[in-house]
């Protein structure tokens, strides 16, 4: 899938809000707040369950990265995610 429509899918999977369960949240951390080196992708499957993490790591922009971007859409996709919360910017590891 091309970076641009993968990038597409999951803004428009963002933009739906808040529909309640399975939700998947997606937060890009990096060095520096201009490069995301990875991303967490943190899925709930119901109110009260205990949260799943995934880290995918890039030696570039992880933002930018074709097969990460690629890979949440699949994630987000086969979890029949209801709701997929984007945490703006890059939180810098120290």
């Amino acid at each position: 899938m091309h970076i641009d429509k993968a990038k597409k899918r999951i803004a428009k999977q963002v933009k739906k809000g808040d529909k309640g369960y399975p939700r998947i949240t997606l937060e890009y951390f990096g060095e520096k707040e201009d490069c995301a080196s990875s991303v967490l992708v943190s899925f709930i499957l119901e109110e009260g369950a205990e949260v799943q993490e995934q880290r995918l790591a890039s030696q570039s922009d992880a933002r930018d990265d074709e097969t990460i971007q690629t890979t949440l859409v699949k994630i987000i996709e086969r979890a029949d995610a209801k709701t997929v919360i984007e945490v703006p910017d890059v939180s810098v590891i120290s």
